[in-house]
């Protein structure tokens, strides 16, 4: 093992936009104190109670959102939830917006956030 991931950084036209967004999908600390993420304005964490990796939101004047599905798409994040058809609701609440159907059975539908990045909710498998 050469290192452990700390942090993930999404570039974003509005950083405390992005995070407040985050912080309503996920939960957690907005810009803890004391965070060695604290970099100034253009800047702005998201810091999970359970020590899950930060999530960084870096702001760029010239940002373009990713296509869903073009081959210069480089990631996603997966956020699992209880009820699809609740979370659907709520992101869409929250200033996401859906780039799939998401149909039948699936286990998964596809969003972008409010900057365009895209994140799939995925159904919690019942064990």
């Amino acid at each position: 093992m050469i290192g452990t991931l700390q942090c993930v950084v999404l570039d974003c036209p509005d950083v405390l936009e992005l995070a407040e967004f985050y912080q309503r999908l996920l939960g957690g600390e907005i810009n803890r104190s004391g965070s060695p993420w604290a970099l100034g304005d253009g800047w702005a964490t998201l810091h999970d109670a359970a020590g899950a990796p930060v999530l960084a939101f870096q702001g760029v004047a010239d940002h373009r959102p990713p296509v869903w599905g073009a081959p210069e798409q480089q990631f996603h994040l997966d956020v699992q939830v209880d009820d699809l058809d609740e979370a659907h609701e709520a992101v869409l609440a929250l200033g996401a917006w859906q780039l799939d159907g998401g149909g039948g059975d699936r286990a998964w539908r596809t969003y972008a956030d409010p900057a365009g990045h895209p994140f799939c909710l995925v159904r919690h498998a019942a064990h």
